[in-house]
């Protein structure tokens, strides 16, 4: 008798459906790790406030709104990435080339940024293709894949740039909106008050201890990056979890050979993930260098995989694959921001900066250990 294959299913045009994968928002455990890292980030906000004042200040506030929003666009290219139960180490060394390679084109090669800023996405989707095929193709680690990609882009902005800082001079104003412009304003009652009146109308000066009158409302100015990252995680939401695609990437991360044998091509899944991973990253790399309106070759973008990989991990992101949404990115990546942010105010040495976020991460897979076998347990019980 015989055998009919997923492959003759296809080529009738009748291959079995994708195996459902719930919306990643509505995965319990993905929803638990959300709640916890939204109740860390009001916990550790809080009492980095209660510490120093200055934590809530209006600049304070607009620099971490700003940063928190460059970040969360390489992290929500790494959330797709790790998604599917890969990783991309490259993604810093990405922002090092598009951030090099930008001015210079700009201010060296005297092109038009109409020109010089597609060309560059252009090149992040040939990197993330490049890596999507070895990794398809070949059977080669992404570990391997994106360790080998770290080093030669980071070579190749050296290379191309002379290892000379690349400047933005005076010019491209317009282009520096992007990332240095906000749009408007929003009200934030008491914040004064409270930050630099400890909970008092007045502000008291600590040598002649004269008051001022405080502002009843401050204004917070809201930064492009932003807007542009809230629109990025918008669609990346919804790609998710209302398309076919994203339920795709979901079950490809869940289980590769189910989803190859319900009908998915998961060489085609896998070689998007690493496309949209790359173009953020290109992305941000130009955002940030246009903030910064320069960049050095030798260190910029340093380690910024990692703060990608563990906003993403923190944000409910399991390394194992499979789960993810896209909040727990923003929440993640806004704790990072936290994080570093509360290191500077409070006084604790900046040499220890990546000790907590390697801390953060070995938190984060151990949690997620922890709650798989949870689940494991209450399924076997259940079963049973």
């Amino acid at each position: 008798m015989p055998v009919t294959t997923t492959r003759d299913l296809r080529a009738r045009g009748s291959a079995p459906p994708a195996p459902p994968a719930p919306p990643a928002s509505l995965v319990p455990s993905t929803r638990r790790k959300v709640l916890g890292v939204f109740w860390l980030l009001l916990a550790v906000s809080l009492g980095t406030a209660l510490m120093n004042g200055r934590f809530l200040l209006a600049e304070n506030l607009e620099n971490l709104i700003r940063r928190t929003a460059l970040f969360g666009i390489l992290s929500i290219g790494a959330g797709f990435v790790i998604i599917t139960g890969g990783i991309d180490l490259s993604i810093g060394s990405v922002v090092a080339l598009a951030g090099c390679m930008l001015p210079w084109l700009l201010s060296v090669q005297h092109w038009p940024p109409s020109l010089a800023v597609p060309v560059l996405l252009g090149i992040s989707l040939c990197i993330g293709l490049a890596h999507g095929l070895l990794i398809t193709k070949l059977r080669l680690q992404p570990f391997v894949v994106t360790l080998c990609g770290l080093l030669l882009y980071r070579g190749t902005a050296r290379g191309i740039s002379g290892d000379q800082t690349q400047g933005f001079g005076m010019g491209f104003e317009s282009l520096r909106y992007l990332s240095v412009g906000s749009p408007f304003s929003i009200p934030v009652p008491f914040l004064s008050w409270i930050s630099e009146g400890r909970f008092s109308p007045y502000a008291v000066h600590p040598f002649t201890g004269a008051r001022t009158r405080l502002a009843a409302i401050t204004w917070i100015d809201i930064p492009m990056p932003f807007l542009l990252f809230l629109a990025i995680a918008i669609a990346g939401s919804i790609f998710l979890n209302r398309t076919i695609y994203g339920r795709y990437l979901m079950a490809l991360g869940r289980n590769e050979q189910a989803a190859r044998y319900s009908g998915v091509d998961t060489d085609r899944m896998t070689i998007l993930a690493y496309v949209l991973c790359s173009v953020l990253a290109c992305f941000g790399g130009m955002l940030f260098a246009l903030e910064v309106n320069s960049a050095q070759p030798v260190d910029f973008g340093n380690f910024y995989e990692l703060y990608a990989i563990a906003a993403a991990v923190l944000g409910g992101f399991s390394l194992r694959g499979g789960e993810g949404a896209v909040l727990g990115v923003i929440l993640g990546t806004a704790l990072m921001q936290v994080l570093r942010n509360a290191i500077n105010m409070l006084g604790v040495p900046t040499q220890i900066e990546f000790a907590v976020i390697g801390a953060v991460i070995l938190i984060g897979v151990i949690a997620d250990e922890l709650v798989r076998r949870y689940a494991a347990g209450r399924r076997k019980v259940l079963g049973s």
